[in-house]
């Protein structure tokens, strides 16, 4: 399993991860601990099997003159299937785009690609928590509103991350290629 990933600022990454780890002290979710090394972000796209060599070279190209971009978050939501809690930005026409313009250019990797992340169907969400009971997921709902309030941040990289272990709940899927926006 791949994901691409948008990341954000240090100020905009740093108040996530802040929440994490809020959210497990007072013992209402244990995402920070799921995910070995995990970074805030808003996934792209997600594939199945990826020649990632030849994904690399083309991020690399494709990213070379792109910029960084400001991003507001206003909103958290949830996904009902999956008891998730996310943070999620403005649509904005750049953002839209960003997205967009990604998947044109890597349109042939699109057999092993994830359907939810492609134009049409993508919500932009970076997670909050997750796998929560109906309990849990008013909890952090609330903490969360009452504790983030409007942010502004900035996309500021992309990443390839990779799936390499997962055990449970628990996975290692470290980055194993960023490329900094202009």
């Amino acid at each position: 399993m791949y994901w691409v990933v948008a990341l954000f600022d240090e100020k905009t990454e740093r108040l996530i991860k802040d929440v994490w780890k809020e959210l497990r002290d007072e013992d209402i979710s244990y995402y920070i601990d799921e995910v070995q090394d995990g970074r805030p972000h808003l996934t792209l796209a997600s594939y199945k099997e990826l020649d990632k060599e030849n994904y690399i070279r083309q991020m690399e190209i494709f990213y070379d003159d792109n910029e960084s971009f400001g991003v507001t978050f206003n909103h958290v939501g949830t996904f009902l299937n999956y008891n998730t809690l996310f943070l999620s930005p403005t649509m904005t026409k750049e953002l839209l785009n960003f997205h967009t313009d990604h998947h044109k250019h890597f349109d042939t990797f699109s057999t092993e690609a994830n359907k939810l992340y492609e134009p049409g169907q993508w919500i932009p969400h970076c997670t909050l928590a997750n796998n929560l009971e109906a309990t849990g997921l008013s909890k952090a709902f609330h903490y969360c509103v009452d504790r983030i309030g409007l942010t502004k941040g900035r996309i500021k990289e992309v990443g390839l991350i990779e799936l390499v272990k997962q055990d449970g709940d628990k996975m290692e899927a470290p980055l194993i290629y960023s490329k900094k926006l202009k």
